[in-house]
């Protein structure tokens, strides 16, 4: 087939996707300044928001994970012009998502100890302890964002969730700054002060994206008038269906990154500390993506509602082929900036920690070179699972996530990320094997399911 068919698409995916990207981004982009903040203060403090992190993320992933089932549903009954199933949809995946907030929060307080049986440096999980305390807590509005935000997706209404995370990362950064460092008369905190700014921005993110739905005109009937507690069992049932195995694809992936950052800990906190530079700057290429992933999983949608699986094939195809040119060039970024890029997140002027530093910056430049081997198979794996989504097929692509992320990848990085082996460069090796094997296994899924469904509908 001509290119063409597939380029025609590019305008309208990005036109999707942009929002997305954008909104991602900013929320990569605070904790990007987050880490360039708490990198003046030291490696320990660097390494103990990492290391309080890889907590959040790994609940953080069960919670967006989970809130994904919402998108595709509300696509499809969009289509259809079915209000009803529409805001049936939404109502019961506000609440899942509120409940999952909460049990999210709890399950990290009593998960905290654990830092310290895990083998990493007494000072870091001293630090990392009353971080994790607040923004354990600010986990519970992020859900609840994540409810509006792929509600407001599926109508393809994908800049106001972008309009409330800009909103929310400038007064983070603005609370973070004076925060930190006790600017304007403020105490200075250090990284609490930076916990305490995650925890305000996000109830402000929900709020604000709350108010931005109830004043349009597509979305105001939706997201008004809400009968919280009325449930049925059909909707939550169908949502639960969706969204527990999408939060476990999620959270294999999350959690081999994190197993990731728990193995450098065991190296040291200078390790700790360039994998933490390593991965912030990932996430960014990562956000980009990630919204070409809901795109494909909007469009996709939209196509089933319509029963047109040719055309569904083919736009799907067309994102991943936008998702392979970005790779390519954030892959060339990170070959040209590796060694620059590191300098950013510490303080080379530093005479005190003028050592850690530049061991910091030297094995975080290694693992941006690791980076940009994975980035096309880091891209298309996230995108084609997207558009699998789209077609609400979520029970395989989990199995093939566990056994990409966690059967193929987590022993390779575990072998060869001890220190008498090739160390935090070898922990970043299984991560390029992960990702490669769950790109192509994905993209195996998503061609056989889609040919599958264009004969049959050949053959009404």
């Amino acid at each position: 087939m001509v290119l063409s068919n597939y380029t025609k698409e590019f305008k309208y995916n990005l036109k999707l996707a942009s929002p997305v990207m954008l909104g991602m981004l900013g929320h990569t982009f605070v904790s990007f300044v987050d880490n360039v903040m708490v990198g003046q203060l030291g490696a320990a403090e660097l390494a103990a928001v990492s290391l309080g992190n890889s907590f959040i993320f790994i609940a953080m992933s069960l919670g967006i994970g989970f809130s994904t089932a919402i998108t595709p549903l509300v696509a499809e009954a969009d289509t259809e012009n079915n209000f009803v199933k529409g805001k049936s949809v939404f109502k019961h995946g506000l609440f899942l998502c509120t409940v999952l907030g909460l049990l999210l929060f709890v399950m990290l307080l009593f998960a905290k100890p654990l830092m310290y049986v895990m083998d990493q440096p007494e000072e870091v999980v001293d630090l990392a302890i009353p971080y994790l305390d607040l923004v354990a807590f600010s986990l519970v509005p992020l859900i609840i964002f994540q409810a509006f935000k792929q509600f407001s997706d599926g109508l393809s209404l994908t800049k106001y969730p972008m309009y409330a995370t800009i909103l929310a990362n400038l007064l983070n950064v603005a609370i973070n700054y004076v925060l930190i460092f006790g600017k304007f008369g403020f105490p200075e905190m250090g990284i609490v002060g930076a916990a305490v700014g995650t925890l305000i921005s996000r109830f402000v993110m929900v709020a604000h994206l709350w108010w931005l739905l109830a004043k349009r005109e597509k979305s105001k009937a939706y997201v008004t008038n809400i009968k919280f507690f009325q449930l049925k069992k059909h909707p939550i049932k169908k949502l639960s269906n969706l969204g527990l195995p999408s939060a476990m694809q999620m959270f294999f992936e999350v959690a081999i990154f994190t197993a990731a950052i728990w193995l450098s800990g065991t190296l040291g906190a200078n390790q700790q500390a360039a994998n933490q530079i390593a991965l912030n700057l990932s996430s960014m290429t990562f956000m980009v993506a990630t919204g070409l992933s809901v795109a494909a999983m909007i469009r996709v949608g939209n196509q089933k509602g319509l029963n047109d699986f040719r055309a569904l094939k083919r736009i799907a195809e067309s994102i991943f082929l936008i998702g392979f040119v970005f790779a390519v060039v954030f892959a060339l970024f990170f070959v040209i900036f590796h060694t620059l890029l590191p300098n950013l997140y510490v303080d080379l002027d530093d005479p005190a920690n003028a050592v850690d530093a530049a061991e910091v910056v030297k094995i975080a430049a290694t693992l941006l070179l690791a980076s940009a081997v994975f980035q096309i198979s880091d891209s298309l794996q996230v995108i084609v699972l997207g558009a699998l989504r789209g077609l609400q097929d979520v029970k395989i692509p989990t199995i093939i996530t566990f056994i990409s992320y966690w059967v193929v990848g987590f022993p390779i990085s575990y072998y060869l990320g001890k220190e008498d082996a090739y160390g935090s460069l070898g922990i970043w090796i299984g991560l390029i094997v992960a990702l490669s094997v769950a790109a192509i296994l994905l993209f195996i899924r998503f061609n056989y399911l889609t040919k599958k469904l264009i004969l049959e509908s050949d053959k009404i």
